[in-house]
């Protein structure tokens, strides 16, 4: 065998392997890192479904998730109840309890489609419904559903890939409260 067919040949079997190994492999701790972990979250900001204002900027001084989905994934649909629960126990009601808010970025949807979306599955925090392609650019959003949890001074403290569980956000989030209470956080 000539050494141009054995080099193309060793190429074609090392892309088969990567190829295999990818797409079988197990979501897990990977799906939850991003090259926004630790830096100032971009910007979120635009008009909600309601017709108000609303910007990330606003909200220092308190935890963000922010979450990109569309009304027809059905990771999204599966994660809502997920999503739901989190914002519930998380309403600031409790003080002991550390009050997250959440906030939804549609991405390529209809206005009347997220309406009925929340008004059939719950959830009453703010939706930015129109023009957020450049919001999920700068994010870097590949795929929906991603959230990202920001924390009280605006950096990104974690972000999920694919549908969030409510067990996996408690457990972002007490790993976020223990690394800005200790030494190590940089935020």
């Amino acid at each position: 065998m000539n050494p141009v067919r054995r080099t193309a040949l060793a190429v074609g079997l090392v892309l088969a392997v990567l190829v295999v190994v990818f797409a079988t492999r197990e979501a897990g701790q990977d799906r939850m890192t991003t090259h926004l972990v630790g830096a100032v979250a971009p910007p979120v900001a635009g008009s909600t479904l309601d017709g108000s204002l609303w910007d990330l900027d606003d909200q220092r001084g308190r935890w963000v998730l922010v979450n990109f989905f569309s009304t027809t994934c059905v990771p999204c649909i599966e994660e809502h109840p997920e999503l739901v629960a989190f914002a519930e126990v998380h309403d600031g009601t409790d003080p002991a309890i550390p009050e997250v808010r959440v906030v939804s970025v549609a991405f390529d949807d209809r206005p009347s489609a997220i309406i009925r979306f929340f008004n059939e599955n719950g959830g009453g925090w703010p939706v930015l419904p129109a023009d957020t392609g450049r919001i999920a650019v700068d994010w870097g959003v590949v795929a929906v559903p991603e959230s990202y949890l920001v924390t009280p001074s605006g950096h990104v403290a974690a972000k999920v890939v694919g549908g969030v569980v409510l067990e996996d956000l408690e457990g972002l989030l007490g790993r976020a409260l223990d690394a800005l209470s200790g030494e190590q956080a940089e935020w």
